[in-house]
């Protein structure tokens, strides 16, 4: 044999003695068959075979039955953002000339998915009140396929009572399907209160360290599974393992984080409810808070993310006290291991419940960071609101 073979044959390595405690990195495009049959026979594979490097590799097996059974599903699906997860559902089970509701608080780029992608392919995205159950009821008709809802909403936090919306919308033929990317099935499992698809952006809570961009759909069902996973390979849609290994390796730690996240966000929304500077905090955990009935029901925990609503005096100054902030970062996303802080507005987000509040609210992602520290940032914030030091800027708060 040349050198040049030599160097490319592929040989077996003895496993004998080896078990690491770590998820191993399966790597591939190309699946190697022993024989021609095997390969001509390759597509009567399993569901969960191996055919083809997008398709799946044991790395995102691993990764597919652990959230399976923490989902309490009968199958998982990776894709590769949360976004991904909504809109590669709705894609997959709803077809032209049917109907998706989806609340009017969901998260913004499904919105935009709806009125864009969706129309285009003559598929009916009605948007409906999230906690108005009667208005709902009056929404669906034979021609919708698919409830969608995400409890709490976006940046508002309405809380639905998702299991009165699986009793309408089952009982008129509708699937339903839950974002659950806020609590995270550790503290709320949709499924066992009969939500069909669950959506989860697991680059949040899941990987915990701001790192990667991952999201998963569970489903209720094995056939409505195999289903979405066909529509998958068709669209092309796959994930990276070493992706897969990082969020496995976060899921490890997430009761700890979640725990810790929840208790220092209640401290951090209660200290911010008594604060001169705020309006309101939203936090669904928050006794008093709207939507604080339903949490309390249906969910086991809360998180550290949550909204406060600057008054509107203060509304001035607001990006200017935002740079004055040393511990907490300002960007997107949540759920990672660092506090991270986002200014926003939703009143022109909303076109059937409409925000008749203060549109200067402050999305708070409380991390592990002490809440003694992060008390003292924020102090940094609202001393620059209070002294009015520095000149105001034009600020992107007030639109």
């Amino acid at each position: 044999m040349h050198d040049d073979t030599r160097s490319v044959a592929r040989f077996a390595v003895s496993l004998e003695g080896y078990d690491s405690l770590t998820v191993p990195i399966h790597r591939a495009s190309t699946i190697r068959y022993p024989d021609a049959a095997s390969f001509a026979a390759r597509f009567e594979r399993s569901a969960d075979g191996y055919v083809y490097g997008l398709y799946g590799t044991p790395t995102h097996r691993y990764l597919e039955k652990k959230i399976t059974e923490l989902e309490e599903g009968a199958r998982t699906l990776l894709v590769p953002s949360g976004q991904a997860a909504v809109a590669c559902s709705m894609l997959a089970l709803v077809a032209a000339h049917e109907k998706v509701l989806i609340p009017d608080t969901v998260y913004g780029p499904v919105r935009d998915f709806a009125t864009h992608e969706l129309a285009s392919l003559g598929i009916e995205a009605v948007f409906y009140d999230p906690v108005d159950l009667r208005a709902l009821d009056s929404l669906i008709d034979a021609r919708t396929r698919l409830v969608w809802t995400e409890s709490p909403g976006s940046i508002t936090l309405e809380m639905q009572d998702i299991p009165a919306i699986v009793l309408i919308a089952h009982a008129k033929g509708a699937l339903v399907g839950c974002d659950n990317t806020w609590a995270s099935p550790l503290n709320f499992r949709p499924i066992r209160h009969g939500v069909d698809i669950v959506a989860e952006a697991l680059s949040k809570h899941f990987s915990g360290h701001s790192d990667l961009v991952l999201g998963s759909i569970t489903t209720r069902d094995d056939a409505l599974g195999l289903k979405i996973k066909a529509s998958l390979g068709r669209l092309g849609i796959g994930t990276s393992p070493d992706d897969c290994v990082l969020l496995a390796r976060g899921l490890e730690t997430l009761a700890i984080r979640l725990a810790r996240s929840d208790t220092s966000g209640l401290r951090i929304a209660a200290w911010l409810a008594e604060h001169p500077c705020v309006e309101m905090v939203i936090h669904p955990a928050l006794p008093g808070s709207p939507g604080h009935e339903i949490w309390k029901r249906d969910f086991s925990g809360s998180c550290g993310v949550f909204t406060f609503i600057l008054k509107e005096q203060y509304a001035g100054q607001a990006f200017a006290a935002l740079d004055a902030l040393q511990i907490i970062s300002i960007g997107a996303s949540w759920g990672g291991t660092k506090s991270l802080i986002a200014p926003s507005t939703v009143k022109a987000l909303r076109t059937v419940r409409p925000w008749t509040g203060p549109d200067y609210l402050f999305r708070l992602n409380v991390g592990l960071e002490h809440p003694d520290d992060l008390e003292e940032d924020l102090q940094r914030f609202f001393a620059v609101l209070i002294d009015g030091e520095r000149n105001e800027p034009r600020s992107a708060v007030r639109g």
